[in-house]
Formats: C-alpha cells, structure tokens, sequence
C-alpha cells in the first residue's frame, strides 16, 4: 500500500512507520510548515494543505494533535489540544473527501478519553460519550472526520490507552522515580489504568489496516484493565524496585491542577471489544508480559 501519515515522527508514528516499511508498504510522511517540495504537506493550523493528487494513495493514517500531558492545561494549552485535533481531522477529511481518487482507508485518532471518568464501570466502543475535558475534546475530534463518512471512505476512530515505551510517554517519565525506589500508587490507587505497549499498538494498526470489516471506533488497548495500585506493584516487580512511597491525590492537584486529575486520578476501565471480536491476537496477555517487552 501507499499511505500517507500525519504524526509519523511521533512516539507511534515513528515505530509504526518503519513496521509498515519492513512490510514491504510505502509511507508518505505527512510534512509540517513551508515544504511545499514535499508531496504531501500541511499547516493545519492555518488551514492549508498541498496533496500530490499524481499519487494513488491506499490509506490515510492521522496521528496528529497536540499533546495532552506537556504541562498544566491553562486556557490556550487546552484550546491548542482541542483545535489541533478538530482542525487537522476537517483539513484532512475534506481533502479525502474531494480526490477524484479517495484513499479507501483512514484510520484517525482518539482517545478513550472519550468515555470520561469510567470509576469501576467496563465500557467499550459501544458506550456513550462522557465527560469531562478529555471528552470534549473526542467528541468534535471523531466528528471531524464526517467528510471521509459521507465519502464513502472506511473510517476508523482509534481511541488509544495508555502507551507503555521507555522511549517515551507516561511510562518513560515513570521510569526515574521507580529506578530510585521512589515510586508510589496515585491517589489511593483504585481508579483504573487502561494500556497498551507500544509494540502491541503496532501490531493492531497494522492488523486494523489489514482488515476492512473494521470501521468506527476501535479501542486500542489491551487486556485487562488494572488499578493504579495493581499497575504500581507490577512495575516495581519489574524493575525489581520498592513501591511504598504514593503520590497524595492533594499533592497531584497541587502540581498538575486540571490535567492531574483527569490523567492521574481519573479512572479508565475500557475493554477492545471490536478488536476480540474480529479475531485480533493479543500479543501482551499481561502487564507485566508488556512490561518486561517494552524494559528489558
């Protein structure tokens, strides 16, 4: 296949540029700024994009957005996260839209951020929106893309977990602390983590790619999910460190304010239903499985 991909020098999109290389698959990287030489390259922001319509390409892949854990969301950081996610998603949909020669695939990106703070309650793809920031930002996000629906394009919404790399991430950030013996459950460690290792995320694009019955929202997260205390624990064992030192939930709120509470507070107890269903195969049957792949 030809695919262009927004987001490629990302965390995900680096790793899943160079698995869909060796798969003997062609990538386009989306290129940001004044590189109108590229063949395919945008300012989103701005609302300007330039496609070499001279290209037959077989699948869009948009990572794209802004990140949401790179520092405390004040008014514009969090106005930058939302618009960077709902403008590129139009930009990009109304451009499929409007080829002579539409890609048939576009896999866009999510969160399961989508479902808001879950407590104990499992949701899946079949769940209602909740609430919250995280989910009013998924929310216009997925509906950005309406134009590639209307198109006849397959869509695909990947409502991503939690992805554990010690390249980067939460856990990457994690990994100093815990190596000291530092580390501690969050809170009081019951609200629920929903992960995925950065291997296995690869794959499930890749298989997701593969497999056109899948359409809609997709959560791309693996099996199952755990309390912060369970994921705590496991992480010390792996790294054969002390965990007795928590962070209070008062002292995330006073360091990260809005953006602690929904991220490190907040619980998210997601299950991949589509993904079981159409016979996806799980590589990471644990945590501590993904762990060690992802560390060791």
């Amino acid at each position: 296949m030809n695919i262009v991909m927004t987001g490629a020098s990302g965390l995900i999109g680096t790793a899943l540029s160079q698995a869909l290389a060796q798969a003997g698959h062609t990538v386009f990287a989306m290129q940001r700024g004044e590189n109108i030489n590229a063949p395919f390259a945008w300012q989103p922001e701005r609302g300007v994009i330039h496609w070499d319509k001279n290209r037959d390409i077989d699948a869009v892949i948009h990572l794209a957005g802004a990140n949401i854990a790179d520092g405390r969301w004040s008014k514009v950081r969090k106005r930058l996260i939302l618009e960077s996610r709902k403008h590129g998603t139009e930009l990009l949909a109304q451009t499929l839209a409007q080829l002579p020669k539409p890609p048939k695939h576009f896999l866009s990106g999510s969160a399961i951020g989508f479902y808001g703070d879950t407590g104990v309650q499992q949701v899946d793809e079949q769940s209602p929106l909740g609430t919250g920031f995280l989910a009013e930002v998924c929310k216009p996000w997925e509906t950005g893309a309406q134009a590639a629906v209307d198109a006849g394009i397959r869509t695909v919404f990947l409502r991503t977990g939690v992805v554990l790399s010690s390249q980067g991430g939460a856990l990457a950030k994690m990994l100093l602390p815990f190596k000291l013996g530092l580390g501690g459950r969050v809170g009081d460690g019951k609200q629920y983590m929903s992960w995925v290792s950065l291997p296995e995320i690869v794959q499930m694009l890749q298989f997701i790619l593969n497999h056109e019955e899948i359409k809609g929202a997709v959560n791309l997260v693996s099996k199952p999910a755990l309390s912060n205390q369970a994921f705590t624990n496991t992480l010390g064992k792996v790294l054969k460190r002390p965990t007795v030192l928590p962070l209070p939930a008062f002292m995330v709120r006073l360091i990260f304010a809005e953006m602690g509470e929904y991220l490190l507070l907040g619980s998210s107890r997601v299950y991949p239903q589509v993904l079981e269903e159409a016979g996806y195969p799980f590589m990471d049957n644990s945590l501590e499985m993904a762990l060690r792949r992802v560390l060791i």
